[in-house]
């Protein structure tokens, strides 16, 4: 019987090979506004151009889960764990979303009208010509016009959906609005032109939703929620023409004034150019303006104990707001501006206005006066005697503040000649804009 033959050992036999696994590299995923970009065109010849109109929005990360990135792409080609772009993009532009080429080239031809249509049943509140930019109208013929359309309707409705991906790209921090409210109301600026056929062409410029509030007894109120021009057209005069023709909805229909929700510095200053404006020309407010500056070229202002603030007597606050329509708060941040107007920047007094301007904005942020341990004083307004009308208080926890401020004394002393800077900027701009250049 034979024997099961045993291997031999070999004492300087070559070790066991390993197995090589190969691990893939981790999917880090990129930024969705590193990779998506928008186009904004309004022809089938500005598609794929490399000219086109390419969009900054404003949070478009924000539409891609929690960190705003997509996964499982390389080079347009899908991989494992990748994200749903469509789900995603959906959530954007809605019904609106097409997924080829041809089927978006199609929508010149077959929605050619549609703005023309769906403004047809609005009102125009207000018509201009321009000519490239609205500070000019020398046009023979009106080529500009803002439409109000109530919300409520399904054609409203059907428009502003159209409208909603601009909203969520491109107006900070806002949200759709309730289209079955009809307390809402759009006003769409819309340009009239000529196409290569003939045709006239209606074209979307920008648009604002507004609310109306109701006011006890017998009035409403106006509140500005969303307004947007679109990037192509900003910066030629069309956001300040939209906000004058609102201003004089409210004044032509007596609502009891005019607010805005959150406003952005940029809104801000447009609104209060247009404000200004209508401040210069309105005479019951005249004698208040010259008396103020009278006293700050007197010396009365900056030789108070207390830190003054440029405050308007209560007739013109309650005058600006029946005739105006334009509320206290607003009143107040023209106010300075109306008395800067008013000063010539090489008398003696200039520093003093800047040093009350300064006080005010600290004020504002610290919620007292600086030195003072926690007193306040702060003007009244009043027709009687300016000079002696203020209340004096002391507070005792300190007020909250907008602004949040560094602990650091020496940060916080730059960070509030930073905001005090800034605001003396703002005001010589704005006076810039409204009258001859100043310094």
């Amino acid at each position: 019987m034979g024997q099961k033959k045993q291997p031999s050992i070999d004492p300087v036999a070559e070790p066991k090979k390993r197995r090589r696994v190969s691990i893939a590299d981790v999917d880090a995923g990129v930024e969705a506004k590193d990779c998506i970009k928008i186009f904004l065109v309004s022809s089938k010849e500005e598609v794929g151009v490399s000219d086109s109109f390419c969009i900054d929005p404003v949070d478009l990360n924000s539409f891609f889960d929690e960190d705003g990135k997509i996964y499982g792409y390389q080079e347009l080609k899908r991989g494992k764990g990748i994200t749903d772009l469509k789900s995603a993009l959906q959530s954007i532009f809605a019904e609106t979303l097409v997924e080829s080429k041809d089927d978006f080239l199609q929508t010149f031809s077959m929605e050619a009208q549609f703005i023309r249509s769906a403004v047809s049943t609005g009102e125009v509140m207000q018509q201009k010509a321009s000519n490239g930019h609205v500070s000019h109208l020398e046009e023979a013929v009106s080529d500009l016009e803002v439409v109000r359309m109530v919300v409520g309707n399904m054609a409203t409705g059907h428009l502003y959906s159209r409208l909603v991906p601009l909203v969520l790209l491109l107006v900070d921090g806002s949200n759709p609005i309730d289209v079955t409210d009809p307390r809402w109301e759009l006003y769409l600026l819309i340009q009239k032109k000529k196409d290569q056929q003939g045709d006239i062409q209606h074209r979307l410029l920008g648009f604002t939703a507004v609310y109306r509030f109701y006011h006890y007894p017998d009035s409403t109120r106006i509140r500005l929620s969303q307004i947007l021009i679109l990037p192509p057209y900003q910066r030629k005069g069309y956001g300040s023409y939209l906000v004058e023709v609102l201003s004089s909805v409210t004044i032509a229909e007596n609502v009891y004034d005019f607010t805005v929700e959150e406003p952005l510095d940029s809104f801000q200053h447009v609104r209060t150019c247009v404000d200004i404006k209508h401040l210069l020309a309105f005479e019951p407010i005249q004698h208040a303006i010259k008396s103020a500056v009278l006293s700050l070229k007197e010396g009365k202002l900056s030789k108070k104990i207390h830190a003054p603030r440029f405050v308007p007597p209560l007739s013109a606050v309650d005058d600006v707001r029946k005739t105006l329509k334009i509320n206290k708060k607003q009143l107040l941040r023209c106010w300075e501006v109306l008395i800067y107007l008013n000063l010539d920047p090489v008398d003696k007094c200039i520093e003093d206005y800047f040093t009350i301007i300064s006080n005010r904005v600290r004020a504002d942020i610290l919620g007292k006066d600086s030195g003072t341990a926690g007193k306040r004083v702060i003007d009244v307004p009043t027709a009687y005697d300016q000079e002696t009308s203020f209340v004096a208080f002391r507070s005792k926890g300190g007020e909250p503040s907008d602004v949040q401020m560094d602990n650091t004394q020496t940060n916080q002393e730059q960070q509030l000649q930073q905001l005090v800077d800034e605001r003396i900027r703002e005001i010589k701009l704005i006076a810039q804009k409204v009258s001859l250049p100043r310094a």
